[in-house]
């Protein structure tokens, strides 16, 4: 299947935390033998900081962050792909191209790709006259970044024909085991770019953690940090390419995850550093949300914190050989179960399913 991808983009995590969920699904798929032209926009200064170089299994499609841009990808995509996906959160033009691919796309499967799905909903939920109430339900299939059923249920009332999760996974060629640094070495390490829907708990789980064991060292890795006042304990390491994500996760004794406030009310959305993370065999603390025993066993491969308070006690408490036991052991359950190529594998037979079902109806 010849697939057109339009994201915010494939070569670059600069202000783009969706990258490595792109690359990871994108390149398994390419391997079960699907083309690949992948779709993203000249914004955000995202092509002055790409982290990779074209890979060889998809083509990348730099296109102007114009009106035409646009419209030319686009078009272009229409005339060779067989399906075209539309991700959301691209950051530029995503209301037209949303409008836009179901009509252009002739007989292609269209699919619209939330890699945000519980902020989307509340977004719709709040505007009752969001585009998306329309746009839904013209696109063959939804698939989102996690959500479990309670985003397929508000998709299905949206009039979605078919929702389903793609959970984020790991790319073991990617995020592996790394020698540490000594420049990243802290005891808890946490990794994301400042978003308004997140500072709030970062201020609580990080923070206010740091604040609380003066003695240990803390790492803050991101984009967006510069003029956070954080306590003396913490150094800021600035925005982390993914090439140095492993050696960022394998200096810390612990790391920490904490979803954005959206992902944490609906549960079911593990995000991609808890297995990037897990891939390098690091252990990793998380913000408390439902679903989670569902990916990882809590207090045995994972470690789960209600409040800054638990973190603290985690970073105060836990041996670094316990915390070793816990890593390796969310790594054996992520290379058994949550690699990218089993997610690929599912898109894979969704998307059959969609083509016979489809064929069947013409």
């Amino acid at each position: 299947m010849k697939i057109a991808f339009f994201g915010s983009s494939l070569t670059s995590s600069y202000w783009n935390g969706a990258a490595t969920y792109y690359r990871g699904l994108l390149k398994a798929l390419n391997s079960l033998g699907h083309d690949i032209s992948f779709y993203e926009p000249d914004a955000f200064d995202r092509q002055r900081h790409r982290d990779i170089a074209d890979p060889d299994w998809a083509k990348v499609i730099v296109y102007p962050a114009t009106s035409d841009g646009w419209r030319n990808a686009i078009e272009e995509a229409a005339r060779h792909a067989d399906l075209i996906v539309k991700a959301s959160g691209i950051g530029v033009f995503d209301r037209e191209l949303e409008c836009a691919v179901p009509a252009a796309s002739g007989q292609a499967l269209t699919v619209f790709w939330d890699v945000d799905a519980p902020a989307t909903l509340e977004s719709i939920a709040a505007n009752p006259d969001s585009h998306m109430r329309k746009v839904i339900p013209q696109y063959d299939l939804v698939l989102t970044y996690g959500g479990g059923s309670p985003v397929m249920i508000d998709y299905e009332k949206l009039g979605a024909r078919l929702c389903v999760p793609i959970y984020n996974a790991v790319d073991p060629e990617s995020h592996h085991p790394a020698s540490a640094q000594e420049n990243l070495a802290c005891t808890l390490s946490f990794l994301g770019n400042r978003m308004p829907d997140r500072e709030t708990r970062v201020d609580e789980f990080f923070v206010k953690a740091a604040a609380i064991t003066p003695n240990k060292q803390f790492l803050l890795g991101g984009a967006g940090w510069d003029s956070k006042q954080i306590p003396r304990n913490v150094r800021y390491a600035g925005h982390i390419g993914t090439a140095d994500h492993n050696a960022f996760f394998c200096s810390s004794k612990m790391t920490l995850n904490i979803n954005r406030e959206s992902m944490a009310r609906y549960g079911f959305s593990p995000p991609t550093r808890i297995f990037e993370a897990a891939g390098s065999g690091t252990c990793v603390v998380t913000d408390t949300w439902e679903g989670i025993e569902l990916f990882f066993d809590p207090g045995a491969e994972i470690l789960c914190a209600k409040n800054g308070e638990d973190v603290a006690s985690f970073v105060e408490t836990v041996s670094s050989a316990r915390a070793t036991r816990i890593g390796h052991a969310a790594m054996r359950r992520a290379l058994a179960e949550h690699t990218y190529i089993n997610r690929a594998r599912e898109v894979a037979k969704i998307l059959d399913a969609s083509v016979k079902k489809n064929e069947a109806a013409a």
